[in-house]
């Protein structure tokens, strides 16, 4: 996924770039408004960063660029600006949120995500593959119509996979995207191999008709 920074103070630019590229992002960045239309003209996004206050012009004239122009970039506010007239301006011109500074990298990470998400899935809640179908807003499973219990983590890593079905997956990128700041301190990935272990279990008992493999060495895929 690829995704650009537009964010004039240079502290905080780098803090994000370095954070989203540990999270296995491809990250680009933009300190002005000047720069940052040159890359948004050249190049498609998965997800833009955008801050308002930019030095050389309004982050939101950018935003209506965007728009005007027909792009599918997601665009995420990044505002020291709270009131609430300037975020439904952001959102009434086609930003996909709105975050207001300062903000923890861990939160902005999560609605990169669900931004991310709600791309990949059409703006669906409910996704079906084969026999399974799975809700992300109830946090549901099921197979044949049979709902299958799931702890947290075990949805948690099906949700990821479904979102990236058929492409492999890194256990590194796996264990940031489902356990975050607290698998800095595993010094393994033994917690992943059990998580996945009872979720193959679960979806073989039930009959589910798709197969987590795992790719040796590397991660896993997937495939459907």
């Amino acid at each position: 996924m690829k995704i650009l920074i537009i964010e004039d103070e240079q502290g905080l630019r780098d803090n994000i770039t370095q954070f989203l590229q540990k999270e296995q992002y491809i990250v680009e960045a933009a300190a002005d408004f000047r720069s940052a239309m040159e890359k948004i003209a050249l190049y498609d996004y998965d997800c833009i960063l955008l801050d308002v206050g930019l030095p050389d012009g309004n982050g939101l004239n950018l935003l209506r660029t965007l728009k005007s122009k027909q792009k599918r970039d997601n665009v995420i506010i990044i505002s020291a600006k709270d009131s609430l007239d300037d975020k439904l301006e952001g959102l009434d011109l086609g930003a996909d949120d709105y975050l207001t500074k300062p903000f923890h990298l861990a939160e902005l990470n999560a609605r990169i995500k669900a931004v991310l998400r709600r791309k990949a899935l059409d703006g669906r809640n409910v996704v079906k593959l084969n026999n399974m179908e799975l809700d992300f807003n109830g946090r549901t499973l099921s197979v044949d119509g049979v709902e299958i219990h799931l702890n947290r983590k075990e949805f948690d890593i099906l949700a990821f996979f479904v979102v990236n079905k058929n492409r492999l997956i890194y256990k590194s990128a796996l264990a940031e995207h489902v356990w975050g700041d607290h698998m800095d301190n595993a010094d393994n990935f033994d917690f992943i191999y059990s998580q996945i272990k009872n979720l193959r279990r679960k979806l073989k008992d039930h009959g589910a008709n798709l197969e987590i493999q795992a790719i040796y060495g590397v991660g896993y895929k997937l495939t459907v």
